[in-house]
């Protein structure tokens, strides 16, 4: 098999990989959707945020990788500030952030393999990608990586004809093609059931402790951020109310995140 190419650290939580200071996104003057957000995330981590629909996580996770801009504030990826980076720095930037979606995000009428393969766009100019030109290095990674994911006898279906916990294998693949060193995933397991869940949360902790892939996840259910996270943010209101290990996440730092909507979620 052709290696992987990622952080040198394989497997091993390294050096800061993201750090987000002061970061404040508001759609008009009356309601900030971010406050005053501060994170920092190491090499190989995996980092779950929690908190109630509407408290701002995918707005986060759009703002690290500029899919919409921060108000004000700063953010520092592998070394480049992300705020200030023109069309053509930002898209070089981004081609190292693979993206994760609740729905996906495939083209249907396409098969799996050419909607992975979709994931080298960044790498490419306008002309090879509107020509779907990929060499037979990055069809080899995109076999690969399918295999990885067990989507390998599926390379050649058509995504329309996938379950859904196999529609999100295949935005994993996708994300993983780029070659990334943070994977951002909004909400990936929200549509899934239970068994879904699991198959695809066990392969993002995997792509973490394997490749040395930061993983930083948005989730609603905090079982499952408890059980696969090395540390947790919760967002409230724009604000981060907690951050710590999921050992530390009692039942007061619950109702900080949650406020009412707590009935069902504190722990036993």
């Amino acid at each position: 098999m052709t290696e992987y190419k990622t952080s040198e650290n394989k497997g091993q939580q390294g050096e800061t990989l993201l750090k987000v200071e002061n970061l404040y996104k508001s759609y008009n003057r009356n309601t900030l959707v971010l406050q005053n957000v501060q994170m920092a995330l190491k090499q190989g981590e995996f980092v779950s945020i929690i908190g109630p629909s509407g408290a701002g996580k995918s707005t986060l996770l759009r703002c690290i990788n500029r899919m919409i801009d921060p108000t004000s504030g700063s953010i520092l990826f592998d070394g480049v500030e992300m705020t200030t980076l023109n069309k053509a720095d930002l898209r070089s930037q981004r081609a190292k952030i693979g993206m994760v979606f609740q729905h996906y995000n495939l083209v249907s009428r396409l098969s799996v393999f050419e909607n992975v393969l979709h994931g080298r766009f960044g790498y490419k100019s306008t002309l090879q990608g509107v020509l779907s030109l990929f060499t037979e290095e990055e069809k080899k990674l995109a076999l690969e990586i399918l295999d990885k994911l067990g989507m390998k006898e599926f390379a050649y279906k058509r995504c329309d004809q996938l379950s859904g916990g196999q529609k999100q294998r295949v935005g994993i693949a996708r994300a993983l093609v780029q070659q990334p060193k943070l994977l951002l995933c909004d909400e990936p397991i929200a549509s899934l059931d239970p068994n879904s869940s699991k198959v695809i949360m066990d392969h993002l902790k995997d792509i973490s402790e394997t490749m040395g892939i930061t993983v930083l996840v948005n989730l609603h259910q905090v079982d499952v951020a408890l059980k696969y996270s090395d540390r947790i943010i919760g967002l409230n209101k724009g604000s981060i109310v907690y951050e710590g290990i999921p050992e530390n996440l009692s039942n007061m730092a619950i109702r900080d995140i949650y406020g009412s909507e707590i009935e069902d979620l504190i722990l036993e």
